[in-house]
């Protein structure tokens, strides 16, 4: 068995980043921007009121000062003319700053009757109520990338006046639960079998994590079988199999991909649950073997899947982020693998679960996070620190 580090290390080998394609800026959202970005525009373009009032000359806006409005400037709509001692223009949050004036008034500190206004209230110093050009970004400012692009990222982009955007390409990922047991949802089962849940986990995960995940036919526990729906995967970027990894008579798959020309890179690692875990490359797509129980598939799912997806959409090869945080109740000494325990978060700490059986889908569904247990760990009380990783940004 290997480690769980060395296991991401031959994940990341594996986990090949596709190239880039374009989209238009409504279809960004979520999607991975492949290289740094240029603002193609300056942002505000220009001295901006930045409230309802009027533009003057800050020499002019002493308490009491009476000037006569000479104009208007409004969001899209510039006063032509220049602001000249005693003169105030009307001004709109938005608008151009005219030339001459140095200060926007704030309405609620004027008093206008017809074509004068009276200043009623002291003013700051010059500049203020004004968005100064470039205050926001200039022509040529970098939007970093890589990075996953959320709203305030689209916002930004569209005012840096660019429409279509390089994203990384989606991984397609074939998912191919395996054995006799197994049928679909909303199908009936038979006496021996059970509904094949981790597909659909799986599925909702790699779409969560921005990848294109199709659900292929179960492949039954014989090599004909899986051979038909492992070709079926050929033009995947990621063939991903759950169950059938580990070294039963009727655990097959290493086998199947290996007569398809798989090379392998690794068998088992040390941790729990998930220890039957496989890797290698067949064709040109990277695979992953997963266990089959379902809370040991979900688990491996977060630990090893969903980073090696993030690699090949282009973000640092890195493992799951981790938080330290308390225990809010005793935990027990670990074995010689590490252990990640479903748990939930709360005001006093974290708090495992007391039932781990890597089949119970209800303590999962009910964790938030995973207590990450290092091999040999010794009993931890209450209170002291521990890692865990999220659940959330799966759910």
């Amino acid at each position: 068995m290997i480690s769980v580090a060395q296991a991401l290390d031959h994940l990341f080998a594996l986990a090949v980043p596709l190239g880039v394609e374009e989209v238009p800026l409504t279809e960004a959202n979520g999607r991975v921007l492949a290289h740094p970005l240029q603002a193609r525009r300056t942002q505000p373009p220009f001295p901006a009121s930045a409230m309802d009032g009027y533009a003057v000359r800050h020499g002019d806006a002493a308490l009491g000062a009476v000037l006569t409005v000479v104009g208007e400037a409004a969001a899209g709509r510039r006063f032509d003319g220049v602001v000249g001692p005693g003169q105030a223009v009307r001004i709109f949050t938005g608008a151009p700053v005219p030339d001459g004036a140095d200060l926007v008034v704030i309405q609620e500190d004027t008093r206008r009757d017809e074509a004068q206004v009276t200043v009623t209230d002291a003013q700051s110093g010059p500049g203020a109520n004004i968005r100064k050009a470039g205050s926001d970004f200039a022509a040529g400012a970098m939007l970093a990338g890589p990075r996953r692009l959320g709203p305030s990222d689209i916002a930004l982009l569209a005012a840096m006046n660019i429409a279509r955007v390089p994203v990384a390409r989606r991984p397609v990922v074939a998912i191919i639960a395996t054995g006799d047991e197994l049928v679909q949802p909303g199908e009936e089962p038979g006496q021996d079998q059970i509904i094949a849940s981790n597909s659909y986990g799986l599925h909702a995960m790699l779409r969560d994590l921005g990848a294109l995940p199709r659900i292929l036919p179960v492949a039954r526990d014989n090599l004909a079988s899986l051979d038909f729906v492992l070709g079926l995967a050929k033009d995947a970027d990621l063939v991903l199999t759950i169950g059938g990894a580990s070294v039963g008579d009727h655990d097959l798959v290493a086998k199947a991909a290996e007569a398809r020309g798989m090379l392998p890179s690794f068998f088992k690692v040390a941790m729990r649950p998930g220890k039957p875990l496989m890797a290698g490359r067949i064709g040109g797509a990277a695979l992953l073997g997963l266990p089959g129980n379902p809370v040991s598939a979900m688990v491996c799912g977060t630990v090893f899947m969903a980073p090696m997806i993030r690699a090949m959409l282009g973000l640092p090869a890195a493992p799951a982020p981790r938080e330290v945080v308390r225990l809010a109740a005793p935990l027990a000494a670990n074995g010689p693998r590490e252990h990640y325990l479903r748990a939930r978060s709360g005001a006093d700490g974290v708090l495992p679960f007391g039932r781990q059986d890597s089949s119970l889908l209800t303590v999962l569904a009910d964790a938030d996070c995973l207590i990450v247990q290092p091999p040999n760990d010794p009993a931890r009380a209450a209170g002291e620190e521990v890692e865990i990783i999220r659940l959330q940004s799966f759910r």
